[in-house]
């Protein structure tokens, strides 16, 4: 392929192809764990949609954790390898100094607005535990946990930094974690 069949697109254009794909992922997730709430009940199909996730969380950290150590680094926060899109994603992000440390604040997430859109911010809920489980994955001491959520009703997601306890560690570990504990201040 030739320097002749190189392509610029305009950012703007680019920018809306992500968010295309974030509401692709937003619908996907809430079609399984719609289902799997039909198929099991509210309970246990919570639970496993909450597995699923925590399964992908991993996967995530795992992938961060050997691209970082690959790099020489450590495993601290610092260090994590982010590998979302810089752009589509969410419409701003800020990095705030607060009584919890650095935040991370997030507005407009493309996935919180399409779950609002369809009435399935709890369920979509279940998504954002990506976020501890891919940190604890990285790094069991810590996990990134959300101060503010979009689907629990607020303007914006923030996110934060924080020590885990040896319980929480522990119950990482086993296959049924309730992430909801753990992804709270």
């Amino acid at each position: 392929m030739g320097s002749e069949d190189k392509r610029s697109v305009p950012f703007d254009d680019a920018r809306e192809q992500i968010v295309r794909v974030c509401r692709r992922l937003a619908m996907l997730h809430i079609a399984y764990a719609r289902t799997l709430v039909e198929e099991f009940g509210e309970e246990e199909g919570k639970r496993i949609a909450v597995k699923a996730i925590k399964d992908y969380g991993k996967r995530i950290g795992l992938d961060a954790l050997k691209r970082t150590l690959a790099e020489g680094l450590d495993n601290s926060p610092g260090n994590y390898s982010e590998d979302l899109p810089a752009y589509g994603l969410y419409e701003e992000l800020e990095k705030l100094e607060t009584g919890h440390g650095q935040t991370i604040r997030l507005k407009g997430c493309a996935m919180g607005k399409t779950w609002k859109e369809m009435g399935e911010e709890e369920l979509g809920r279940i998504y954002c535990y990506v976020d501890p489980a891919k940190s604890m994955a990285f790094n069991p001491e810590w996990a990134l946990v959300h101060s503010r959520c979009m689907p629990d009703g607020d303007k914006y997601c923030d996110l934060h930094y924080r020590k885990t306890s040896e319980k929480e560690k522990e119950e990482f570990l086993e296959e049924d974690t309730d992430l909801g504990k753990i992804d709270k201040i």
